[in-house]
């Protein structure tokens, strides 16, 4: 039994390692044509954009290593059912499953590499991506953001569906879409002003509401106190390390999005490089089922295609608050995981 899973894992090493290097050139090849046509339009020093090209290669390389596994070990069985060679294991008294359980090993340190991979190398990498383009564009990054702030002292309430600061440090910063209400006074604006170093928000002609009153427009600015601190909003959080991430949570200054992002970030960096154990399992199992190549590569589009819809729908749902961050973060691999569940029924 040992010298058949060194042959299988032999076989399916070799069909991984071609999966990597196919899947990386397919995913390089997007930020390559963008990095040419950038050097053919601005002109930067080449070491320039190749510092901007090599900084996404940590995350492309994340995910070819999830990428590759169904695609090699479907392709692996495949060709061995076509040789018969898994038709003559099976009739030796082998039980299938006992070919897929020593699949998980080898998967696991694949997804231990993508796991530190994931929390230290991909979120620099994306934070210099963004820096390079900037530099590249030779364009200041954009002023800071923060959507749907909120601040209740006693007795009032100031809210702003945007505040952007006017520059990175700035104590002014420019807000739209404005509330504040004080005692039974309420005023709106579209736009406004935060001076922090003055403690002011200036509203620019605020509707007035009072009890008993129509609204009225007031034909220039109105000045009103606000004592809150303006702070930077948190940087997204695929560019935030796990530590990073971890410390943020327990600071207690993220909005209750930005929890949910954060929440979903970091658990997301322990399931994604759990999937190639959750795939080998799914698409070892799927494999002894699948009797031609036809069907294997069929059956490598559906894996992938599936992971894909589920991988990339979960975090809007996470941030929106219709789903627990957490659970979120490992529904794709529960949904793989059920597969595997039905095919190991079958197979027994």
């Amino acid at each position: 039994m040992p010298i058949l899973t060194r042959t299988v894992l032999g076989e399916i090493a070799r069909w991984y390692l071609g999966g990597v290097a196919l899947f990386l050139t397919l995913l390089m090849t997007d930020a390559l044509s963008s990095t040419v046509g950038k050097l053919l339009v601005y002109h930067p020093p080449v070491t320039q954009a190749l510092a901007a090209f090599l900084s996404i290669l940590p995350q492309s390389l994340n995910k070819t290593l999830v990428l590759a596994v169904p695609f090699s070990i479907l392709l692996a069985f495949s060709r061995m059912q076509r040789d018969n060679e898994l038709k003559a294991v099976l009739a030796s008294g082998i039980r299938p499953l006992s070919l897929v359980w020593p699949l998980a090993l080898p998967f696991a340190l694949v997804g231990v590499v993508a796991y530190f991979n994931a929390g230290t190398l991909v979120p620099a990498g994306l934070a210099n991506w963004d820096r390079a383009w900037y530099t590249i564009y030779d364009q200041p990054p954009p002023p800071p953001q923060q959507e749907k702030y909120i601040y209740a002292p006693p007795g009032a309430l100031y809210y702003a569906g945007r505040v952007s600061a006017d520059s990175a440090g700035s104590p002014v910063a420019q807000l739209s879409g404005v509330m504040v209400q004080r005692g039974d006074e309420t005023l709106t604006a579209q736009y406004g002003t935060w001076d922090s170093g003055q403690r002011t928000w200036t509203l620019n002609s605020p509707w007035i509401t009072r009890p008993g009153q129509n609204p009225r427009q007031e034909e220039g600015d109105v000045v009103v106190p606000q004592t809150d601190t303006l702070r930077p909003p948190p940087p997204a959080a695929q560019q935030v390390s796990n530590a990073e991430l971890r410390a943020a949570l327990l600071s207690d200054t993220l909005s209750r999005k930005g929890v949910r992002d954060y929440t979903f970030q970091l658990a997301a960096r322990v399931a994604d490089p759990a999937t190639p154990v959750v795939f080998a399992l799914a698409a070892g199992m799927l494999g002894l089922l699948i009797r031609n190549r036809a069907a294997a590569f069929a059956a490598v589009l559906v894996f992938i295609v599936c992971f894909y819809i589920l991988w990339t729908t979960m975090p809007g749902l996470a941030g929106a608050g219709a789903l627990n961050p957490t659970l979120a973060a490992w529904v794709p691999n529960l949904a793989f995981l059920l597969l595997a569940g039905g095919l190991a029924w079958r197979l027994r």
